[in-house]
């Protein structure tokens, strides 16, 4: 099953989103308001979210989340300082969700090269899989927005993201680390703005499709590694 943007992992009020290290650690700290806390988010991200599928707005009004959630402006400002804030806490709920999704897709597979093409084929799985793209959609334009006001955030949810590939591309091609990374972001781009550019238009790509951008990567991948002296995959 294609992950969805909706489960909420609950991060502290008034601050920016831990580490992942130190994240259970922050919300231990809570004490006993920790569960009143963690049910509140969740309820606020899957109102926002719910709110931006039926209306395919991009700029939910907070009266119209709090309503949807059942909940009062101070529970929302309890937590978060706007809605730019919520939107940010979806959106990085949807890249841990997608990182455990693509790395359970890679670990079924041996071969480093399938797992690049598990990985390209998860990505697309957002614009392909009905739910996944109805969820997704609303943020395709918003997440640009969003990356350019909360640049730690996005920078470390996209590293998330490519780690896993990154990985993979080393191994294929024994290629250096710096190699890997500079190859990863390519694939990471091309995947990821093939994905959008489905959304955006309202398509959904096909099978035939997806293996063909698989095949893409992965000729490319080997042509860029034999052009530099490198054994390819």
């Amino acid at each position: 099953m294609v992950p969805t943007i909706e489960n909420a992992v609950p991060s502290a009020p008034h601050q920016e989103p831990p580490h992942p290290e130190y994240e259970d650690l922050a919300l231990r700290s809570l004490g006993d308001r920790y569960t009143t806390y963690a049910d509140e988010v969740q309820r606020l991200r899957r109102a926002g979210l719910a709110v931006m599928r039926r209306t395919q707005s991009i700029n939910p009004k907070v009266s119209d989340v709090v309503r949807e959630a059942g909940l009062s402006n101070q529970a929302f400002y309890r937590h978060f300082r706007g809605k730019d804030e919520l939107l940010l806490a979806i959106l990085d709920d949807g890249a841990r969700q997608l990182v455990d999704y693509l790395t359970h897709l890679m670990d079924k597979e041996a071969q480093p090269v399938a797992k690049i093409r598990r990985w390209v084929a998860g990505i697309m799985a957002q614009a392909a899989d009905p739910a996944a793209a109805d969820a997704t959609r609303p943020f395709v334009v918003e997440s640009l927005r969003l990356a350019a006001q909360f640049p730690e955030q996005s920078t470390r949810s996209e590293e998330r993201l490519r780690a896993p590939l990154r990985q993979a591309i080393a191994q294929a091609s024994e290629l250096s680390e710096a190699d890997a990374t500079r190859d990863a972001e390519a694939v990471y781009h091309l995947a990821m703005g093939t994905m959008h550019g489905y959304l955006v238009r309202g398509e959904t790509p096909s099978p035939a499709e997806i293996d063909r951008l698989c095949d893409f990567v992965v000729a490319g991948l080997a042509r860029a590694t034999r052009k530099g002296g490198r054994r390819g995959a």
